[in-house]
């Protein structure tokens, strides 16, 4: 088959490499109709997490089953899945506790959590191909409506749109707060979409593209432009000097300032200090215990020197971590299928798999329109 194939930081190829094929029972190999560039594909494209060359990317999946184990029960050939990133065995104390983000059992390395072409998530290669194996099929494939309709929303439930929710899940989001997202990458926009499914009175969200946060207006946000205001002072300006309930990082250990100068805490303090007393935030941007590339030596070794005084005396609560996607994946299909939830409308290119290795450095330079790509192997 032909699959986008990591060689080093910034070189990836379409290459014939072999096709995947069923090596346990429970496996499937599902034939890809949609498969996207994540921002987190970009740590190992710009090598700030290692990788090893041969890798096939891609952990944004959904396609038709081909082919099922012999102890495949619930899954069909023919079925259009959803294939979340998380990869679970469905058996593991994690996963029996609804952490299918941090099965026990999927990485050979020991480490909780397993995924598809990522740095330290396992061996699975991805689905930036035209085909990919699934490990226990039946507990991990989202079954979906026959046909193509829905394709651009449906292909944000294998990561980006339950990353979204579940930063507002982590901030514990109720009905009629306030909450301010910090990067209007895909998955801060996908946390504005969710904040609107939650009944969020008010929505913020803080960036400096011109693309993103046109799109984070159309999602009914009130769009805050770090490079040309300060955003500790707009916000309180907005929630007449109260601050807002709630706060969702979604922009992780590479956050920058308006100059490009990396700061890793920057989007932490940010939050501290717009997010009232006793105010909860949700971190689900990337976070990664060593970075020899950071600016910073402490940041380098993973431990980021953020207001974390401030946060104690204000009583904030923060939690952390990737999303568990079978968590919310069905809920998330059914408000999409239902006209509840439109996350397709921030798909900005439809390439062929040929395309992939421009649109990754288009991509990574956050050239202006290119907010999400989704690949169709098929396509043209």
């Amino acid at each position: 088959m032909k699959a986008l194939v990591f060689k080093k930081p910034y070189e990836v190829q379409v290459e014939q490499v072999d096709d995947p094929k069923i090596e346990q029972p429970l496996d499937a190999v599902i034939r890809i109709t949609s498969a996207n560039i994540c921002g987190s594909d970009l740590h190992p494209y710009e090598g700030r997490s290692p990788l090893d060359a041969g890798m096939v990317l891609g952990h944004e999946n959904m396609g038709i089953v081909e082919e099922v184990g012999p102890g495949v029960e619930r899954i069909k050939v023919g079925d259009r899945v959803s294939v979340p990133f998380n990869i679970a065995c469905g058996t593991c104390r994690n996963c029996n506790n609804g952490f299918t983000s941090a099965c026990l059992r999927a990485n050979p390395s020991g480490n909780p959590g397993a995924g598809y072409g990522y740095p330290q998530m396992g061996p699975y290669w991805g689905g930036q191909a035209e085909y990919l194996r699934v490990p226990w099929a039946d507990f991990n494939l989202l079954e979906l409506p026959a046909g193509t309709e829905w394709e651009n929303d449906f292909t944000m439930l294998s990561d980006i749109l339950p990353t979204g929710y579940h930063g507002t899940e982590l901030a514990g989001l109720k009905p009629g707060e306030t909450i301010a997202i910090f990067g209007a990458g895909p998955v801060g926009l996908m946390a504005a979409l969710s904040a609107n499914i939650r009944g969020a009175s008010q929505t913020f969200v803080v960036d400096k593209e011109p693309d993103r946060l046109a799109l984070a207006e159309r999602l009914g946000a009130t769009a805050i432009d770090f490079s040309k205001v300060d955003v500790e002072e707009a916000i309180l300006e907005h929630t007449d000097g109260f601050g807002v309930d709630t706060g969702v990082e979604a922009v992780g250990f590479q956050a920058h300032d308006h100059t490009g100068q990396e700061h890793p805490e920057m989007v932490l303090d940010n939050l501290v200090n717009v997010v009232r007393a006793t105010g909860r935030i949700g971190v689900v941007g990337v976070y990664v215990p060593d970075d020899p590339q950071s600016p910073s030596p402490m940041a380098g070794d993973g431990r980021i020197g953020f207001d974390f005084g401030a946060a104690f005396e204000k009583g904030i609560r923060i939690a952390t971590g990737q999303c568990p996607v079978k968590r919310y994946n069905r809920e998330l299909r059914d408000l999409i299928i239902r006209g509840k939830a439109s996350p397709g409308l921030i798909v900005s290119q439809e390439i062929g798999l040929d395309e992939m290795p421009d649109a990754y450095s288009r991509f990574d330079k956050r050239e202006d329109g290119w907010t999400k790509v989704v690949m169709h192997p098929t396509a043209a």
